[in-house]
């Protein structure tokens, strides 16, 4: 399993140890982590098909809903096997894995969080500039915000690998916690982390901040403008539109400034994994349950393609 040098006893696998202090609840967890992680694959899979299927559908509020649904997919299943093979036994993982892991959740993550300030900025257009948002808000414009969304995501965290990647572990080498994170990682390097860690906060600083303060200003112009609006189904409207984004954004963004920004603020490691499953497995199952649920357009779109379906069956 380990393999250590003479010189240096450099290891060559990780054990991830998850929820290793409950292990009476681990048959539970198994089973439900693993329905969720299907209803996340399913709902947010869906999504995606109901966008590129409905006509109606084919606007830039949809087109970025269905990459947020696409990153969802690929991050949670990043994380959540692995984390479902610690439920039944001992999870071993390479060094190169370790590190590749953490680089695509890494990247996916903090592509989302350009993506979510796309996402605010396209609903502060939609509702400030009705009349100038088709112009605003053009197909080039809105694929150009989406590509730099998911190359700046890759490009950061590319930067944090690079250099955790110079550090050297030498043991021990159990990871406490489900999945290869930064901070619990970096604690067992034998080399000094000290640039990794600064370079880290510091990007974690820009890249969770400015895009959350871009939400913040976006949506505060969205209250001013709904506002002037006579109380009515109008103002109903946008309130609810921009509702289910803001659920999304505040869970996401709370729990990640919690544990990359202020880690000091979590006093124990059990603590920093519930915080971790509300960003890798709720913040993912509440995209699909409030977009489809509460969002009608979509409920609308999701009912015509079943009806389709049935009728291409039952023909």
């Amino acid at each position: 399993m380990e393999t250590v040098s003479l010189k240096n006893q450099t290891v060559a696998e990780f054990v991830l140890l998850g929820f290793y202090d409950i292990p009476e609840l681990h048959f539970l967890f198994f089973i439900v982590f693993t329905v969720v992680y299907a209803l996340i694959v399913i709902g947010n899979m869906l999504i995606i098909v109901v966008v590129i299927s409905s006509q109606r559908l084919h606007t830039p509020m949809y087109f970025f809903l269905a990459n947020l649904s696409l990153l969802e997919i690929l991050y949670t299943s990043t994380v959540v096997p692995k984390m479902l093979e610690g439920f039944l036994q001992e999870a071993a993982i390479s060094v190169i894995g370790c590190l590749l892991q953490f680089f695509i959740f890494g990247s996916l993550a903090t592509a989302e969080c350009f993506l979510l300030a796309v996402m605010a900025y396209d609903r502060y257009l939609a509702i400030c500039y009705p009349l100038r948002y088709p112009l605003l808000m053009g197909p080039r414009w809105c694929l150009g915000l989406v590509v730099m969304a998911w190359l700046s995501g890759f490009m950061v965290d590319g930067l944090v690998v690079v250099l955790m990647a110079q550090l050297r572990f030498c043991g021990p080498n159990h990871i406490d916690h489900f999945y290869c994170d930064f901070m619990p990682l970096v604690v067992l390097a034998c080399s000094d982390p000290r640039v990794a860690q600064v370079t880290t906060f510091a990007l974690s600083v820009v890249f969770l901040t400015v895009p959350f303060g871009l939400i913040l200003t976006s949506y505060a112009r969205i209250v001013v403008a709904v506002l002037r609006v006579p109380a009515g189904a109008g103002r109903r409207k946008a309130f609810s539109t921009c509702s289910s984004h803001l659920a999304v954004v505040s869970t996401f963004y709370g729990t990640l400034m919690v544990l990359y920004i202020a880690p000091s603020a979590v006093h124990s490691q059990l603590l920093s994994k519930v915080f971790a499953l509300l960003y890798t497995v709720v913040t993912p199952i509440f995209n699909p349950v409030i977009y489809t649920l509460r969002n009608k357009e979509v409920h609308q779109a999701l009912q015509r393609l079943l009806q389709i379906k049935q009728v291409e069956t039952s023909g």
